[in-house]
């Protein structure tokens, strides 16, 4: 699962996108919420909640859109902010709840996320024999696996981001921040028509 979570993915670089705009603190929440929806993925998964799992299914286009458009939307405004070291009001540009909302929002809507725990998951894992503690030990192993992977990149791109004070070059890092937002949401969009 750690070496599952190390690969780069969508979710990889919502979190590096964030800690390198805001700070660590959002790569944190973003990782967060990454892991929240892992987490609603093995309770469907463990618990058998086919209704949920059908509501979903009907539902899965419309999360897709929203978290497609709420991603572009920061990807926006990422863009248009003004370029200058990071500093404690620079962290006040962005809330922790917008960080974890697009950590949970990219997880909930990622195809392969959804393939994995409904999918691959219970091939892996004896669901018919799992108790309360045996979940918990899953969620405690995923929380560990997946959020410590993606803290590793959140990190990262504080540190180097930290490590940067010119103007010209904050811009770019923001704008490429910005960009990989933008992208992210846009592949949502994408994925959501061509389910329609």
């Amino acid at each position: 699962m750690i070496l599952l979570a190390l690969m780069p993915s969508v979710s990889v670089l919502a979190v590096s996108a964030r800690a390198a705009a805001f700070g660590f603190s959002h790569g944190l929440f973003t990782a967060l919420g990454v892991v929240a929806g892992d987490i609603v993925f093995i309770l469907i998964a463990v618990y058998g909640l086919v209704f949920v799992a059908e509501l979903m299914g009907e539902q899965f286009r419309l999360v897709q859109l929203i978290g497609g458009l709420y991603l572009i939307w920061l990807g926006v405004s990422l863009w248009r902010a003004e370029a200058r070291p990071r500093q404690a009001d620079a962290l006040r540009q962005s809330s922790w709840s917008s960080s974890f909302l697009t950590g949970l929002l990219i997880t909930i809507g990622d195809q392969k996320a959804i393939l994995f725990y409904l999918g691959f998951f219970p091939a892996f894992v004896d669901l018919a024999r799992m108790t309360p503690a045996d979940t918990l030990i899953i969620i405690v192993i995923a929380t560990l696996g997946v959020g410590g992977a993606k803290l590793v990149y959140a990190c990262l791109a504080d540190r180097a981001s930290l490590l940067v004070t010119d103007a010209r070059t904050i811009t770019v890092i923001q704008r490429l921040a910005a960009g990989i937002l933008f992208a992210v949401g846009a592949t949502l969009l994408l994925k959501a028509g061509k389910i329609w």
